[in-house]
């Protein structure tokens, strides 16, 4: 693959994977920011990063619909209301690094900055697919970029239900802007999917094509990778005949994290990190410990904005040691509460044990 063409890499990131470029930003510098600085976005990519002309690069809808449409995007624009939202985008393989300790794992090493926390501008996939009249017996929506090269297929795709894609709820948007600003190349312009409360995996970048279908995607990203597998699966030759057999990731689990430990005096502690909620409920609760759970102490929520953004915590604790480490774990709105453990699995997907930090 050629990545001679790329646009410039932001230099606040760490470069995990040179080619295709995969970096993430120091996760003391995200928490920082409610809305993540476009210079600290993680970047995760499956082949080469290309520009392309914003007045004329456009989207397909086709399969399963009463007509077949074409979308430039300033047509996009002019055709359907522009609609914002604020929301976490997280890669699967958060933290990868930490559950690879435990065991061997397959994948990009991940530390645990691939998230975002951003605001998204475009317009609903409802509205776009309702224009096109989605024709009965449907059940999926399959979303392909073949704008750019990939690693493991002829092109990037995934897909969500049609049920998931037609609940305004929901908030899926073919998105053009993020921060209020253009979306750069870098991070998927001239437009990507935008998912809110799924992994990263589904918000496929440089969108071209949409296909209504009776069935899911069957690219290799939705078939054969982002799928949680059982720990007894430790190989790839193991892994293979198995990947049918499990459902695609869709969501990530309830997790927090702990982004920066301050000792703001010889006996004081300062903490920050955020939390991410799972599909059930948000997130209404840090708590943090220096006795590895012997005694919580409850942090302070200084951002929370919305059921799909991140939420931002803060604690201050009196009479700790020179030196030590800090836990931390996130409640929802449900009571459940974050694991000490995560569950290993091949991929390294899907680790929410405590939080961890030291001073």
């Amino acid at each position: 693959m050629d990545y001679s063409a790329e646009p410039p890499h932001s230099d606040l990131l760490t470069v995990q994977c040179k080619y295709p470029f995969n970096a993430e930003a120091p996760v003391a510098s995200l928490v920082e920011f409610n809305l993540t600085p476009e210079d600290l976005v993680y970047c995760r990519n499956h082949g080469p990063v290309r520009e392309f002309d914003v007045e004329t690069y456009s989207i397909v809808i086709k399969g399963g619909v009463d007509q077949e449409l074409q979308y430039t995007i300033p047509k996009l624009k002019a055709s359907f209301p522009t609609v914002q939202v604020v929301a976490a985008l997280q890669c699967a393989g958060n933290r990868r690094n930490e559950m690879g300790a435990i065991k061997t794992v397959s994948g990009v090493g991940w530390d645990s900055g691939v998230i975002a926390n951003c605001k998204w501008g475009g317009v609903r996939v409802r509205d776009v697919l309702a224009h096109a009249g989605v024709q009965p017996g449907n059940s999926h929506v399959c979303f392909a970029s073949y704008a750019t090269l990939c690693q493991d297929d002829e092109y990037y795709g995934s897909s969500i239900t049609l049920e998931r894609a037609m609940d305004v709820a929901s908030d899926a948007l073919l998105a053009f802007e993020m921060n209020d600003e253009p979306l750069t190349a870098e991070h998927g312009g001239p437009v990507r999917l935008v998912v809110p409360g799924y992994l990263g995996a589904r918000w496929v970048k440089w969108l071209d094509t949409i296909s209504v279908s009776d069935s899911e995607s069957p690219n290799f990203y939705q078939q054969r990778d982002y799928k949680i597998l059982p720990p007894t699966v430790a190989s790839k030759d193991q892994a293979k005949p198995l990947w049918p057999k499990y459902p695609c990731m869709t969501s990530l689990p309830l997790n927090s994290i702990i982004g920066s430990t301050t000792l703001i005096s010889p006996t004081a502690l300062y903490i920050k990190g955020y939390a991410v909620p799972s599909p059930n409920a948000n997130v209404e609760g840090v708590e943090v410990t220096t006795d590895g759970g012997k005694t919580w102490h409850a942090a302070r929520i200084t951002y929370q904005e919305g059921k799909w953004s991140w939420t931002l915590w803060e604690a201050e604790l009196d009479g700790v040691a020179e030196t030590g480490v800090v836990h931390c774990r996130a409640r929802d709105a449900k009571g459940a509460v974050q694991p000490r453990e995560g569950t290993w699995n091949l991929r390294g997907v899907a680790f929410n044990a405590w939080g961890v930090g030291k001073w």
